[in-house]
């Protein structure tokens, strides 16, 4: 780290700069994003200190391409740090006494190919909770005029178009466009999130550590980019083994030890990202349905289906999806292949 640290807060319309040197706070002052932008170009290399936000990871690309040290902090460890009212010079300071603690962790930010991998993700993953919102209450208003529709989509739509077609049903007109209206705006969800899904396979085949994430055990494509867009960046946290990364994702015990004695408790369900843990656990489980039904044929499979035996599908099933994290963290910091070690004939 450079002697000049610079701490930074960002807002959507301002940036907050405070500027600290030998225990001394040399300038704080707020600056709109092209002047922030000028100042990182025209500047001697110095450590920069974002707050771990929306915009954070494009400004630290930005600070990084200029030439300065750039780090990502969590936002909780500042807000705590704070000091007085909050107010955006209080938080640009704090953001500086947050970064002089001892045995401080900063956060890794994510690259330009992770966000774009994570921008396709959340899109798919908002077309498929307005897609469920929409067959969910398209079902209950038929059934409040006494229409009983199938659960699922193809079994909704079929039955909107009898609904519509029947003209001895006594619905309005008005009604009947409506339903129509309806059921062309699910098959238009349903169709968004196929596009998501071709480009997200795309997207794998372009980047070499997400297509070699697929050949773990109950990793597919959505799997292989949650591991890739979250192991070691922002949403996570830096992490220096990969039991670590694992017990950020919950799927290790909640550890509360204290006067030298520990007390493991449950595997948490809380934790910072609960759609990836429950992604892994369910391709995990699908492993398991199918490896309990045959013979083993990897030693990792012995283990698995003896685990099932022992502890349940369930609990297999947590167990794997702790592994395939430590073995996926493996694999993107040490660049090596995964390849399953088959039990001799």
């Amino acid at each position: 780290m450079y002697r000049t640290k610079v701490g930074v807060d960002l807002a959507k319309k301002v940036i907050q700069v405070c500027i600290y040197r030998d225990k001394k706070v040399l300038s704080n002052v707020e600056m709109t994003p092209d002047e922030f932008l000028c100042w990182l170009i025209n500047a001697k290399p110095v450590t920069i200190i974002f707050e771990a936000c929306g915009t954070s990871n494009y400004w630290m690309q930005r600070a990084i391409e200029a030439g300065h040290d750039a780090r990502l902090i969590c936002a909780k460890l500042v807000s705590t740090v704070r000091q007085n009212q909050k107010t955006d010079k209080n938080d640009a300071l704090a953001v500086i006494q947050a970064a002089l603690l001892p045995d401080i962790t900063f956060i890794s930010g994510k690259s330009i190919e992770q966000q774009q991998l994570q921008s396709i993700q959340r899109l798919r993953e908002l077309a498929i909770r307005q897609r469920d919102a929409s067959r969910k209450q398209i079902i209950a208003l038929l059934l409040e005029l006494n229409f009983r529709s199938p659960n699922n989509g193809a079994g909704m739509i079929r039955k909107i178009e009898d609904i519509v077609e029947d003209g001895e049903n006594g619905l309005p007109i008005a009604l009947r466009q409506a339903l129509n209206a309806a059921k062309e705006q699910f098959e238009c969800m349903v169709k968004t999130i196929e596009t998501h899904d071709k480009c997200l396979e795309k997207s794998i085949q372009i980047h070499h550590d997400c297509k070699k994430l697929l050949k773990l055990e109950g990793v597919g494509p959505i799997n292989a980019v949650n591991l890739y867009v979250s192991l070691g960046c922002a949403e996570l946290g830096t992490f220096s083994k990969g039991k670590d990364a694992s017990a950020c994702i919950g799927l290790t015990p909640i550890q509360h030890s204290s006067g030298g004695k520990v007390k493991l408790g449950t595997i948490g369900k809380k934790c910072k990202n609960g759609m990836l843990r429950s992604q892994l656990i369910g391709g995990a489980m699908s492993v398991v349905r199918q490896v309990v039904k045959r013979e083993a044929k990897t030693k990792k499979e012995m283990w698995l289906k003896a685990l099932a035996e022992r502890r349940g599908n369930k609990c297999a099933a947590v167990a794997l999806a702790n592994k395939t994290v430590r073995t996926a963290f493996a694999m993107l910091t040490q660049e090596t292949e995964y390849k399953a070690e088959l039990l001799a004939v």
